[in-house]
């Protein structure tokens, strides 16, 4: 029977998983546990593996519920294991066809024992390709850590991200048991050798210990998002595992661009052309290498030829020129979208004067909105007299709230 060990895996252990999600499995797992088993396909399919655009990006599929191992029920649950992502992860990023990776993610997260290894592999390959993240629609808790390692994060209208938080759920089954006529005796030795027995309640001693491991992985969590996306852990944090939709994802600091899947994916092959600043290591230095096997070989002629190929002085001065404008009307273009998420249109003028980074910008405006929040909290909820001045304070909070109340 294979249930016990999927039970096993839900059950008293921290997960990174979405709570609507949660319910489903639950909802599928408790009915069977008086020793029903879950079916298992006929054929075992094979791992899902990237593919390679034209362009040479690689894209890698995160979808469904994230586990440490599948062990063969990815066609039974929809699992993506981490152990099956690191492997495409290193082979992507050895392959010199490849150029840049692309995690195209549609997960409600899963297991918290595998993520932050991954998640660290993630922002490594990073320092030697191009690895960006679309969430394709969900991007939550543990694949929400994995996206958050990537250099970029883009997310649909109707996309979410976030759900940055910890949960762990004991059953305690000991009234379904006594009505069956059952009592189970546990014999131990060692004082917490017991603590998340499902035919006991659980004990205080053993739900603070629960507690502490569930916020260990929470505090490894705000740690591994406020790296990876260059914010301070108190932001992540005030998140309180909400979350966040289309654009509130982006004025909120937890993705860089509203826009598609393909959007992601042709700015990123755009980001990969001759004139762009993007370097892939791997590829330079076989690059490099191919170059001095060929002078090597190649006779004097062909050299002279490949010299008078080189472009003039005032070509390279008018093609640098041409990309110094893209860059600036790019800066000013995203300058202004950040100011304008943020309700805050009026200060774009001033950063783009003086040439503020992009991230620096974004700081700069979540630390501002963290304390307009903190000083709406202290006056209290008074109703303002300029309607249009109210519809240019974004509280993310009170939008959660109002639409978490809709949906109960």
């Amino acid at each position: 029977m294979i249930l016990p060990h999927i039970a096993g895996r839900i059950f008293a252990a921290p997960l990174m998983i979405s709570h609507a999600k949660l319910e489903v499995i639950l909802g599928v797992l408790t009915p069977r546990l008086q020793g029903e088993a879950l079916p298992l396909p006929k054929e075992q399919t094979q791992s899902r593996s990237y593919e390679v655009t034209s362009d040479g990006i690689a894209i890698i599929p995160i979808l469904g519920t994230l586990v440490r191992r599948t062990m063969g029920l990815e066609a039974l649950s929809g699992l993506t294991s981490y152990a099956e992502l690191s492997k495409q992860l290193a082979e992507a990023v050895a392959d010199i066809s490849v150029r840049a990776i692309l995690l195209d993610i549609d997960s409600p997260g899963g297991e918290a024992g595998g993520v932050f290894d991954l998640a660290d592999q993630i922002y490594a390959a990073r320092q030697i390709k191009p690895v960006w993240a679309a969430a394709n629609e969900e991007a939550y808790s543990a694949a929400y850590a994995l996206a958050a390692s990537a250099e970029k994060i883009y997310v649909s209208r109707t996309g979410g991200v976030g759900s940055i938080g910890v949960i762990a759920v004991h059953l305690d089954q000991s009234q379904a048991d006594a009505d069956e006529g059952l009592k189970y005796t546990s014999i131990f030795a060692g004082q917490h050798k017991n603590d998340y027995s499902q035919h006991d309640p659980l004990s205080d001693p053993a739900r603070a210990s629960l507690q502490t491991e569930v916020t260990r992985i929470y505090e490894l969590f705000v740690s591994s998002v406020a790296t990876g996306r260059r914010l301070d852990p108190d932001i992540i944090r005030k998140t309180e595992a909400a979350l966040f939709f289309g654009d509130e994802a982006v004025g909120a600091g937890l993705a860089d661009k509203l826009g598609t899947f393909d959007d992601a994916l042709s700015d990123l092959a755009a980001s990969l052309s001759p004139n762009s600043n993007r370097k892939d290591l791997l590829m330079t230095k076989t690059k490099e290498k191919q170059t001095v096997e060929a002078k090597e070989e190649a006779p004097a002629k062909m050299q002279e030829q490949a010299s008078e190929a080189q472009p003039s002085t005032e070509d390279l001065i008018k093609q640098a020129k041409a990309e110094a404008r893209a860059d600036a009307m790019a800066y000013v273009s995203e300058v202004n979208e950040l100011c304008a998420l943020a309700g805050m249109p009026d200060k774009a003028s001033a950063f783009i004067a003086k040439a503020v980074p992009v991230a620096d910008i974004r700081q700069v405006l979540l630390e501002s909105r963290a304390q307009q929040a903190e000083a709406t909290e202290i006056l209290g909820h008074v109703p303002l007299p300029n309607p249009e001045a109210a519809e240019k304070k974004i509280d993310t909070k009170a939008i959660y709230e109002q639409r978490n109340n809709m949906k109960t």
